[in-house]
């Protein structure tokens, strides 16, 4: 169920749009069955970009677990690297250090766990946590801006992919866009993948 505002946002602040979408995410979270096909789509991106090193996220309350599927991905090629973000100061791009299943964890700002190894690694692939999204690959996050910081100052010349993942019920017509916001190179769904040129 997706929900009211959500069809609405300019009836309401991007504060309020936010909560709403995060209730409707922890919903749309326990189904298995969206789990499962998350994964699925997840895999088969890496399979399309092939990417030599992921950049990924540790999963919050209601976000989609990736760790299961990276950590397939890696175990079929000694050549591949995964990485997650990390908040080296507040204000400043997000660093990513070298993940695998077995590294060992520390916890870092916002209380969110990080490598401990603190090895830096440049990701050619990124996969965004999204609260919601539009079928234009346009995002909405937790306002932090911590993504929009980090793809601005993105050293040398290419940027990596990058990848929304979220639940189809947080999916609305249009979000409302500012003049810094960049759409997604693509968002995978459990139902689908936008912008549909992309999938």
């Amino acid at each position: 169920m997706k929900p009211s505002i959500a069809c609405n946002p300019t009836a309401n602040s991007k504060s309020a749009l936010r909560q709403a979408l995060l209730e409707t995410r922890r919903e749309a979270a326990r189904e298995p069955a969206h789990n499962r096909a998350l994964s699925r789509r997840v895999l088969d991106a890496l399979k399309r970009y092939e990417p030599a090193c992921v950049g990924f996220y540790w999963p919050l309350e209601g976000e989609f677990d990736a760790r299961s599927a990276i950590a397939i991905w890696l175990a079929t090629a000694d050549t591949r690297e995964a990485s997650l973000p990390v908040v080296a100061e507040r204000g400043a791009p997000l660093e990513f250090h070298a993940w695998a299943p077995d590294t060992p964890m520390r916890t870092g700002h916002h209380r969110i766990p990080e490598p401990a190894s603190a090895r830096v690694v440049l990701p050619d692939l990124l996969f965004v946590p999204c609260v919601g999204f539009d079928a234009h690959g346009y995002r909405l996050g937790y306002g932090g801006g911590y993504y929009d910081r980090t793809l601005a100052a993105w050293p040398g010349a290419r940027k990596p992919v990058t990848i929304g993942i979220a639940y189809e019920a947080c999916r609305i017509d249009t979000l409302q866009r500012e003049a810094h916001d960049i759409p997604l190179d693509a968002i995978v769904t459990d139902a689908g993948v936008y912008p549909a040129d992309a999938g």
